[in-house]
């Protein structure tokens, strides 16, 4: 976990948050459920973890068509989705938060507004702000469902501002996977990168 988050100089009228693997530790429970979505339909081996992190942000519907492709699967990319999502709700209730992010999440939330911008589905991406008892922080949430790009393309970032009513240079974006950071910097927006992942 980090132990402490790079916030630049400047003065942010808004801050917006990726979830999965930036305020909360879910990405190794997501990697679990590609990984076995994936071996029902003919993987047999082991999902490349450097390949499923290298994939964070990208909205599932598209992870499952690049991860299928990357191993020359012939699949339903929406029936591995749905299989995914499955597997990921079973144990989603393990997940912990990224205590650090949360808490300047806290710390910024009576006087800032916050958006989410994740490239889960809304139906996970609410469930899992649910079970960390973090609903109530964010002003607007944008999923994959939003936008016709996700990320690396800037769309969910730029939505959220709109639905924040703050310039997106106004931004500043928490992410910890290469696909967000792109999106946000295409966004006009500075980022802290959030580096989450177990080494």
């Amino acid at each position: 976990m980090p132990v402490k988050l790079d916030i630049p100089a400047g003065n942010f009228a808004a801050y917006i948050f990726d979830l999965d693997g930036t305020l909360i530790d879910t990405m190794p429970l997501h990697y679990r459920a590609w990984d076995k979505a994936m071996r029902q339909v003919g993987l047999k081996t082991q999902l490349d973890e450097d390949l499923f992190y290298s994939l964070g942000g990208v909205p599932t519907l598209k992870v499952a068509e690049i991860i299928g492709a990357h191993y020359g699967l012939n699949i339903d990319p929406v029936k591995v989705f749905h299989e995914k999502e499955r597997f990921f709700l079973e144990e989603h209730t393990e997940a912990q938060p990224i205590q650090v992010t949360v808490d300047f999440a806290k710390s910024v939330y009576p006087t800032h507004p916050l958006a989410i911008a994740s490239g889960g589905t809304r139906d996970v991406v609410l469930n899992s702000l649910k079970t960390a008892g973090l609903t109530s922080l964010f002003k607007a949430i944008v999923c994959a469902d939003d936008v016709t790009h996700g990320k690396p393309a800037p769309d969910m970032f730029l939505l959220a501002a709109k639905l924040l009513m703050v310039e997106p240079t106004q931004c500043l974006v928490f992410e910890d996977a290469e696909p967000g950071i792109k999106a946000a910097i295409a966004a006009g927006m500075r980022v802290v990168r959030v580096d989450s992942r177990i080494k």
